[in-house]
């Protein structure tokens, strides 16, 4: 479709605003309901639940938005670029809760709708949209972290099906997740040319899964074990050993997800709330402005670049959106984001000082307790969705063009 003119486009805007208002749950208006936590990830344990987070999922996914731009024949809203943009503004713009947070959406949709089959475009798309699969993602191995293409999971035909052998790590909630999206070894004589990509149901006899407790207190990775699992010939998505070209183009996707969770009001898991404010709260004013001078420096620069970031965010994807699809770019903009979440963290918990070092028990607020936790968070930061290190890689040779060093 192509996008609307401006008075088209403001007419549907009030369009979306009012379908907003008019079906958001009355229970989730208050900022303290009680829902599950897990709800907006979906998934099979919420098949017919009555969480309000629940219906709401459903009532924005029946009419394709929560995938607003995917083709209407797999689920998704047949959007134009314009019209998709308009959806995202108004839910943030009316303070709704995210109707669903899915690797499904941000990541293995798009591949499939340049990758797959019809059959498997019909399988597994209208689920992602209506949330009715939680996926995860089966790539880094103890042994294949930065360097992804040595991963040795294996991955034997055996006539009528595939058999899946190996172990991966840090796979983000694979305890809770449906099915996983896979990167398996087919020909182990060769490197890149030998992967392949799959899916995988995680209920299948042989698959385990193990939560890896973080510094931070939480568990949201897990190690992963495939023991003779067997899995449809028709879960091999794309060409056989022709995995490494979609497992790039999906880490571009990941890459610009997590990039775009960055910010003021989105810090990936490190403290939310206003640097300058929660500054200005511990360390005081002096003249009207911050008393630490040089702190107020920091915080002015991590803000600016910040907000240069965003801009640059939303630069890039309108090309993406141009261009069908991410660039190597995200890989820039992914480092960036990293490290400007990582210092926005450091300069929270300096910010409080004393109160920012408490870990649990009294004499600390929530969002004290929080600060703390979520600085420790950020780590991850530079290593989930491909290490700062190897982000650099991919800019100064799929940016800048440099030659490999000799």
């Amino acid at each position: 479709m192509a996008d609307f003119g401006a008075a088209e486009l403001d007419t549907f805007r009030t369009e979306v605003r009012a379908w907003l208002a008019a079906n958001y749950p009355a229970e989730l208006r208050d900022p303290d309901a009680a829902t599950d936590p897990e709800a907006v990830w979906g998934g099979r344990a919420f098949q017919g639940s009555t969480d309000p987070q629940i219906v709401w999922r459903d009532r924005v996914a029946a009419k394709g938005w929560t995938a607003p731009a995917w083709p209407a024949a797999y689920g998704g809203g047949g959007l134009s670029p314009a019209e998709a943009r308009v959806v995202e503004q108004e839910i943030a713009r009316g303070r709704y809760r995210p109707p669903l947070l899915s690797f499904g959406v941000w990541m293995l949709g798009p591949v499939l709708l340049e990758y797959a089959n019809e059959a498997q475009k019909a399988e597994h798309l209208p689920k992602i949209v209506k949330g009715e699969i939680r996926w995860c993602q089966g790539y880094s191995e103890p042994g294949a972290g930065s360097d992804l293409a040595s991963l040795a999971t294996r991955c034997e035909d055996k006539g009528d099906h595939w058999q899946i052998d190996g172990q991966k790590v840090w796979t983000s909630y694979a305890d809770k997740a449906d099915w996983c999206f896979c990167l398996v070894r087919t020909d182990p004589s060769k490197k890149h040319e030998g992967i392949s990509f799959v899916l995988i149901d995680m209920a299948l006899p042989g698959v385990e899964t193990r939560p890896i407790k973080l510094i931070s207190g939480e568990s949201p990775f897990c190690e992963t074990f495939f023991t003779g699992v067997k899995i449809p010939k028709a879960n091999l998505v794309g060409k056989i050993n022709g995995g490494w070209e979609i497992a790039k183009r999906l880490l571009q996707y990941e890459r610009q997800n997590i990039s775009a969770g960055f910010g003021e009001g989105g810090t990936a898991g490190g403290a939310s709330g206003d640097l300058g404010e929660v500054a200005r709260t511990y360390v005081g004013l002096e003249d009207g402005e911050l008393a630490d001078p040089d702190l107020r420096r920091r915080i002015t620069l991590n803000k600016m670049n910040f907000q240069a970031l965003r801009q640059t965010i939303a630069r890039t994807a309108a090309e993406s959106r141009a261009s069908n699809g991410p660039s190597a770019a995200t890989s820039i903009i992914k480092y960036a984001a990293a490290e400007f979440a990582k210092e926005r963290s450091e300069l929270m918990v300096e910010a409080m000082g004393g109160q920012g070092l408490g870990w649990t028990g009294e004499g600390f607020s929530p969002a004290e307790l929080t600060a703390v936790h979520g600085w420790l968070r950020t780590k991850a930061n530079s290593i989930e969705g491909g290490t700062s290190e190897v982000n650099l890689n991919v800019v100064s040779k799929r940016v800048l063009g440099l030659p490999d060093p000799k």
